[in-house]
């Protein structure tokens, strides 16, 4: 391979990688034409999802998967080796191309671009055991699925998310982040969520941005008014029980480390293209795995009165719903479902910043 073109345009699929609210936490070094460095960076600092660091991990993982399938289009077979000497809170990644003449271009591409996140509610139709099965083959052995999909599994798992939902619209640390992470009155994003993907109904939108201008309005609304009833509904209880399943990403071996995290990333963005391949749509449930860590790390994640409380209620809930054996290795939690095509979404920052390193 001779051509930056050409690695210019694996990259351009590979920043299409999900991120937790679209943080997209990488920036790209063209070393050779076959080399590539990214610069990760976590958002443990000031994201109260980003526990450690793990989701941001995650997230590196799906990118650099999303290169491997876009690399593959050209003939090129990617090796991703971790620097040892980078920190772990800003790890770097060298991403190799050798050419393959074996390679088969992998099918998975055609979905990049257009795979999404569905906040609003899907069909309750079940899941085909087509579907199930290519699914669970997508994320290899190392990894298994555990399906959440009657009736009363969903049920189980909504009102597990409209409890967790409480805490994440109750705490400052994390009206913070939805506050810096939200585009409001926009259908697209290219560095945010867009107001309009949220979920919520246009009146609930309008009253969630006029109540979101302070944390002391948010707290006068919570109090008096019943704040978060409205939003947990739209956006967790009812989402929860109308989709065809919620399952769990497990390690057969509990994740550890960082490099246990890229590599279920890996896992998770070839689940999450096999569902959009398969004319399915998805929504990742990560902050119950978050929440229900901190209460059974005992870390303390909030000045928030009764949030400690509120985390070890839901990891009770948790486990309930999921098994004390799910619960020890999910790496990743979500619903899915057939459900329309949404029609406002978070776009990508263009590749020309994402090659800027003083763009973190």
């Amino acid at each position: 391979m001779d051509s930056r073109a050409v690695i210019e345009q694996i990259l351009d699929f590979a920043r299409w990688a999900p991120s937790g609210d679209n943080t997209q936490p990488w920036r790209f070094e063209i070393i050779a034409p076959n080399h590539v460095a990214v610069h990760g960076f976590d958002t443990r600092d000031h994201c109260v999802y980003d526990l450690d660091g793990h989701p941001s991990q995650i997230a590196l993982g799906a990118l650099i998967e999303t290169a491997a399938i876009a690399a593959s289009h050209h003939g090129l077979r990617t090796f991703a080796r971790r620097r040892p000497d980078s920190p772990e809170h800003r790890p770097v990644f060298d991403l190799e191309f050798v050419a393959d003449a074996g390679l088969a271009p992998d099918p998975l591409q055609a979905v990049v671009k257009t795979r999404s996140v569905q906040r609003r509610p899907m069909q309750t139709q079940p899941l085909s055991a087509a579907q199930k099965q290519a699914l669970e083959a997508a994320i290899g052995a190392d990894y298994a699925v555990d399906w959440l999909e009657s009736t009363a599994d969903r049920l189980k798992v909504a009102k597990m998310l409209f409890h967790s939902a409480k805490i994440r619209l109750t705490i400052p640390e994390a009206y913070r982040v939805h506050k810096d992470i939200i585009e409001w009155r926009a259908q697209f994003s290219e560095d945010r969520v867009p107001d309009q993907a949220l979920g919520t109904d246009p009146m609930t939108t309008r009253l969630m941005q006029f109540v979101m201008q302070s944390w002391g309005r948010v707290e006068t609304f919570n109090r008096f008014f019943a704040g978060t009833w409205a939003p947990r509904i739209q956006l967790d209880f009812i989402p929860g029980v109308a989709c065809a399943a919620h399952f769990l990403l497990l390690a057969k071996t509990p994740a550890r480390t960082i490099d246990d995290y890229v590599a279920a990333g890996r896992a998770i963005q070839r689940f999450w293209l096999t569902a959009t391949q398969q004319g399915l749509q998805l929504q990742p449930e990560v902050t119950p795995l978050v929440f229900t860590r901190y209460a059974r790390e005992k870390v303390a994640f909030s000045s928030k009165s009764g949030a400690q409380q509120m985390a070890q209620d839901l990891d009770e809930r948790f486990t309930h719903a999921v098994g004390a054996h799910a619960a020890a290795h999910a790496v990743f939690m979500g619903r899915v479902g057939v459900g329309r095509q949404p029609t406002s979404r978070s776009l990508r920052r263009p590749l020309a910043r994402l090659l800027s390193l003083e763009a973190k």
